[in-house]
């Protein structure tokens, strides 16, 4: 049972037609240009928020559709066959489930709409120096004072900082370890904090150094109890992983297609290692299409999808690398062009997307990390002893370790 078998079953669909009209009037293709395209996503989510049909897992009280499983996949199926722009700002939907879950009347009333629109954009601030994937030893503190916290100390790996209005940010309140680990929204505007972009192999600064010298944070702004901060970070992302994975599947079965018709407009077409490669990446989609039929089925049956998640989160980032891998040998010598080149084959966006994918398997916990993670918490086997002199490793905790990004081709 794929996404496309379980979006058949009986579902009520009255959204589709109001979805539709929608895109034929506002979806197309995108302008060239970073700022262009990023001004025409943020435009197009703001009149899709406006529409009533954004966000179509949430409840109506919060603004969403609140619709029901099929029809969530329903709605990205048709979302990816007109290609509408993605949300400009991933990360919100990161933040967005955790505060519907967790937040106050007041958070979800402040952040929630702006955030959807598309007005405010949200970076994470969980990864630090000395704390990457055993994220648990994370040293940022936030101390009390009064009715603000002040909080001191470095983030790295942060996505689209440069960008961002707001941070959401795991902090340390209390003892080491998860259980002193608090979970605070941070304006990026706040006098002492400070931005440093670091330049990516794509020439571009996705990324960013940020660090908070005595930064005060309105003790209304915490998420939860003090130092439930991890307990949150962990548990608020499970049913809205299994729905991105479902629009997951359908971009790539979109893009393998124009991958392989690429090929089959090109002399590489006819080589017979690169038909191969393309049989291959045909295989490996529905081999994803496969796999989140765990996932699927058991969220359908109202429990946390997280072993299969685990498993559906390595392969998609091993396919992403292996996608843009086959894409640059069936472009051939061109491929050299990146996408600030105007004659680069379509716009550059393949090479691209193989550069940003070599981060696939490093960003949101290294795949040793996942493979580690399934071993210890979905197989059951026991942890690898510590190597000598190095001390007891401890267990897996599964945490995403950064931010990660999924950019190239298959965006």
């Amino acid at each position: 049972m794929t996404a496309v078998e379980i979006v058949d079953r009986p579902r009520q669909g009255e959204f589709l037609g109001p979805l539709r009209e929608f895109l034929a009037a506002h979806a197309g293709p995108p302008p060239r240009g970073g700022s262009a395209r990023l001004a025409w996503a943020r435009a197009f989510h703001a009149d899709l928020t406006d529409a009533g049909l954004a966000a179509p897992g949430w409840p109506r009280e919060v603004g969403g559709m609140d619709l029901s499983l099929p029809d969530q996949i329903a709605y990205h199926r048709e979302m990816t066959r007109a290609r509408a722009p993605r949300h400009p700002c991933g990360l919100s939907f990161i933040v967005a489930p955790t505060l519907i879950r967790h937040g106050t009347a007041a958070q979800k009333d402040r952040f929630l709409r702006p955030l959807l629109r598309a007005d405010e954009f949200w970076c994470q601030g969980f990864s630090e120096p000395g704390a990457g994937s055993e994220l648990t030893a994370l040293s940022t503190k936030a101390v009390r004072d009064g009715d603000h916290y002040v909080v001191t100390g470095q983030k790295v790996w942060t996505s689209q900082a440069h960008l961002a209005d707001w941070m959401f940010a795991l902090v340390r309140t209390g003892e080491p370890g998860p259980k002193g680990i608090s979970y605070l929204l941070l304006s990026m505007t706040s006098p002492g904090l400070t931005v440093r972009p670091l330049r990516d192999i794509s020439g571009g600064t996705h990324f960013a150094e940020v660090f908070l010298d005595e930064v005060r944070v309105p003790v209304e702004n915490l998420v939860g109890r003090e130092n439930d901060g991890w307990s949150i970070a962990r548990t608020s992302l499970g049913h809205e992983r299994a729905t991105a994975f479902l629009s997951d599947e359908f971009r790539y079965r979109r893009v393998v297609s124009e991958l392989i018709a690429l090929a089959a407009g090109s002399p590489a077409g006819d080589d017979p290692v690169v038909r191969q490669d393309l049989a291959r990446m045909e295989a490996g989609v529905r081999i994803l299409a496969s796999n989140s039929r765990r996932a699927l089925e058991t969220v359908l049956a109202g429990r946390d999808p997280g072993p299969a998640s685990s498993v559906n989160r390595l392969m998609r980032a091993e396919f992403d690398q292996r996608l843009h891998e086959v894409a640059l040998r069936v472009i051939g010598p061109d491929a050299v062009l990146g996408n600030r080149e105007p004659t680069a084959p379509e716009g550059g966006r393949w090479t691209y997307g193989y550069l940003m994918s070599r981060s696939s398997t490093i960003g949101a916990g290294t795949a040793e990390i996942q493979r580690n993670t399934i071993a210890e918490r979905v197989l059951g086997l026991p942890a690898p002893p510590p190597a000598p002199g190095a001390g007891h490793r401890a267990p897996v905790t599964g945490q995403d370790g950064g931010a990660g990004r999924r950019a190239g081709g298959a965006g």
